[in-house]
């Protein structure tokens, strides 16, 4: 399959996918396929001297129906490019991407696929756009493109093309990037209008991750977030002008929380006509305008409408192994939770490279045989080296999720076949780094407490105390070692999911079937936890992110206002 590059990829994230025709009336059985790509596209004016600079546009094709049974295309499919309407606004080639199998006569490009549509859809081609020299700023037409083939229909697409149009250009911002938790840093956020046109309104979106507060709420801002991530977007009215430079009147705070450690914000900014509305209980309702009538040009280049701010706070947390102790007679099974707790204060969160926080290793004692296991641990063998078998292995390593909260307990549920009995077997819980060969957690300077021991059939006693499970033929009850009073917030949870405070994986069971199958995401407080964001964040490692992040402790007064610098390029 071929696939969109990156830089086309982050284009049709930040310009917005939109569909310029809706399917008629199709024939029945056939597969309805839609072509799209972005719905405007902004070229740089040819300059006096020199080459002029290129816009990307990928051309995508994909099966909207996702319930549609085997999905995708076998035959041969051809898409055409009407360009007729671009002449004398915009020069057109098709990029590296698609290529081998496109061509252009006069003003109709034409690319033909005889692999047909894979399941999920296909990159059918870039094209390469660039300002027609001779083309005034304003001018503007439109691409049509048109899909056909034996066997299936497809939707049209437009793209509008215009020459120049407004360019919001964020600027980064110089706070420092070590802080003790508690401290309030002010953002004075500021972009400039780099392009050739004014912009029509603007909206502001930021995010926090968990451990940044912001010390204020605005009238003008919606906040929304999950437990690990704030977003607030917040819209401007007004015209702002081509070649000034905007600053925020009142600087946006940022306060570093007492569970902090490594923290990203992320300010961005584009064209929005119009105004929303805000939150009713955030202040007063702002009002609608109407919006030119005139076709909006797309940003010239969206990759710089906004930056990214990284964020280190002097902070620790406390990861606590806790193990168990069992009892049971030859022939029985009985269930072991393992893990550990966060104490704090820092949550742990590796938002960039989207790796796992930490892994809890888990040695099985003597006599005993593995018959259930968490989905998220992977067998080992007593050395550490790899195993294919799932169960019965002699080691386990088991990774946590990208993120660890500050009150989280992330449990393990173990279910082990007594073999034979050995008075006090033991085994080992350590929550060390992912890499074996450097255990140490660079955040938790407490090294003696990641380790915890696994017991069964404890010498000197015929039983245990109550807090474990055991079936088959037993001997007592087992001991607690589990998640205990005062080790979780509220909760435990079983089967991959979490609740309150606690964190489980779901079981592999004897024979690979799966008992209460599932992984944790690495939620807490009933939600589950998501990657990122951001941007070149997990899953991008970004907070865009998708990302985007954070708790927002704030308190509501006012509007946030721009105020125009309006420092002419000229003047900096």
């Amino acid at each position: 399959m071929r696939r969109l590059s990156s830089s086309v990829t982050a284009g049709l994230l930040l310009a917005g996918v939109v569909l310029s025709a809706a399917p008629g009336a199709y024939a029945a059985g056939e597969p309805v396929f839609t072509v799209d790509g972005p719905a405007e596209v902004g070229l740089r004016p040819h300059p006096a001297t020199g080459e002029p600079r290129s816009t990307t546009v990928g051309v995508t094709v994909h099966d909207p129906d996702e319930d549609r049974e085997g999905g995708g295309f076998d035959g041969e499919y051809t898409v055409t490019f009407d360009l007729s309407g671009v002449v004398g606004v915009a020069d057109v080639r098709f990029g590296e991407t698609g290529g081998s199998h496109c061509v252009i006569t006069g003003t109709t490009g034409t690319c033909t696929d005889a692999f047909g549509i894979p399941p999920g859809g296909d990159t059918v081609a870039e094209l390469e756009l660039t300002a027609a020299k001779g083309g005034e700023p304003g001018a503007t037409g439109a691409i049509e493109v048109t899909g056909r083939a034996e066997g299936a229909t497809f939707t049209s697409y437009t793209a509008r093309v215009t020459v120049g149009g407004p360019d919001l250009v964020m600027h980064p911002l110089a706070l420092d990037h070590r802080v003790e938790p508690g401290r309030v840093q002010n953002a004075p956020l500021t972009f400039t209008n780099a392009g050739t046109a004014d912009a029509d309104g603007v909206r502001l979106t930021l995010t926090t991750s968990h451990g940044l507060d912001y010390t204020r709420r605005y009238a003008n801002c919606d906040y929304t977030g999950t437990r690990d991530r704030t977003r607030a977007v917040c819209d401007f009215p007004g015209t702002f002008e081509a070649g000034a430079t905007y600053t925020l009147a009142e600087p946006i705070g940022l306060k570093a929380g007492s569970h902090a450690y490594r923290e990203i914000f992320t300010h961005r900014v584009e064209e929005r006509g119009g105004a929303r509305k805000a939150p009713k209980d955030a202040g007063p309702e702002l009002t609608l305008r109407k919006t030119r009538a005139t076709p909006r040009a797309a940003d010239l280049d969206p990759l710089d409408n906004g930056q990214e701010f990284d964020l280190l706070a002097t902070n620790t947390a406390g990861f606590t192994a806790y193990g168990d102790t069992l009892a049971a007679e030859a022939g029985g099974t009985v269930e072991a939770t393992v893990g550990f707790r966060n104490r704090g204060p820092a949550w742990i969160a590796n938002l960039r490279s989207g790796d796992p926080v930490a892994t809890v290793d888990v040695t099985v004692p003597a006599g005993a045989t593995v018959t259930g296991k968490p989905a998220r641990c992977e067998p080992r063998t007593a050395t550490g080296g790899y195993r294919k078998e799932p169960l019965g292995a002699p080691r386990y390593f088991c990774d946590t999720p990208i993120r660890v909260f500050e009150d989280e307990d992330f449990a393990l549920p173990f279910e082990l076949r007594i073999d034979r009995v050995v008075p006090g077997a033991e085994g080992a819980v350590t929550v060390r780094g992912q890499a074996l060969a450097r255990p140490a957690l660079a955040f938790d300077p407490e090294t003696a407490d990641n380790t915890a021991r696994l017991v069964l059939n404890p010498e000197g006693t015929g039983s245990a105390a109550s807090g474990g499970t055991t079936t088959g033929p037993a001997t007592g009850s087992a001991t607690t070692g589990g998640p205990t009073a005062g080790g979780t917030t509220g909760g435990t949870a079983t089967g991959g999911t979490a609740t309150g405070g606690t964190t489980t994986g779901g079981t592999t069971a004897t024979g690979g079937s799966a008992a209460g199958a599932g992984t944790s995401a690495g939620a807490t407080g009933g939600s589950a936890a998501t990657a990122g964001t951001a941007g070149g964040l997990a899953s991008t490692g970004s907070l865009a992110l998708p990302v985007a992040a954070g708790a927002a402790a704030l308190v509501a007064t006012g509007a946030a206002v721009l105020a125009v610098a309006r420092r002419r390029a000229g003047a900096r």
